[in-house]
């Protein structure tokens, strides 16, 4: 287990090492409520892919309750609601909002604000995207799966972005949200507005809100 917690912490201090050029601040999420919510069942009855969005934004309890269920630390040991290849854990889940962007640091559950600028407009294509109050971006960082060959590295990002959003769709079903995942995106130029390393891939994008 000690050793696990090393990893955890080398990974963070990557991360944080990545974002030293931007301006951070570090945001505290409340805890994650983790009981209640809808049954499983019912859940999986009423998930569905949603595009029109109110502009009521979501609360922090929400906020910290969604990204705890999309691919927070379930477990002493730090493993995670999501699967991952090897558990190497590739995956960030980026932020954008009106007031700014940000990226989720899991380790002690916070956000970390990036920027100030509102860049929904680059978040997708579609029209509901600038106007929804949060879209998620999930990049890859392969820089985490060094022990794969190209082709493997490509199949299980694939596969481990589809956990993650499955779990905010289960979520959003739970907590009467609205939530689509999107493929249609401009990676180049949130790889350039995001700031992204040269190891980091943007692989989906995911609009979560109330529905209008």
């Amino acid at each position: 287990m000690q050793k696990r917690f090393i990893g955890i912490g080398i990974t963070a201090l990557i991360i944080l090492g990545s974002l030293s050029a931007q301006s951070v601040e570090t945001i505290p999420l409340p805890d994650p409520q983790r009981t209640g919510g809808m049954p499983l069942f019912e859940a999986l009855d009423k998930r569905q892919s949603i595009r029109t969005y109110s502009n009521r934004e979501l609360s922090m309890q929400t906020l910290s309750n969604l990204l705890w269920a999309a691919y927070g630390i379930n477990r002493e040991d730090g493993r995670r609601t999501a699967p991952s290849a090897r558990n190497v854990q590739e995956f960030d889940i980026y932020l954008i909002m009106a007031d700014g962007w940000y990226v989720y640091e899991h380790n002690d559950h916070v956000l970390i604000r990036l920027g100030n600028e509102d860049l929904r407009e680059y978040a997708g294509r579609q029209d509901f995207v600038p106007t929804a109050p949060l879209n998620l971006i999930f990049v890859a960082d392969h820089a985490r799966m060094a022990g794969f060959d190209p082709e493997n590295r490509e199949f299980y990002t694939a596969a481990d972005v589809g956990y993650i959003s499955q779990n905010v769709y289960l979520f959003c079903a739970s907590e009467g949200l609205a939530t689509v995942v999107r493929g249609l995106v401009d990676r180049d130029k949130l790889r350039e507005v995001l700031e992204l390393g040269s190891t980091q891939h943007v692989i989906l994008g995911q609009t979560v809100g109330y529905p209008k």
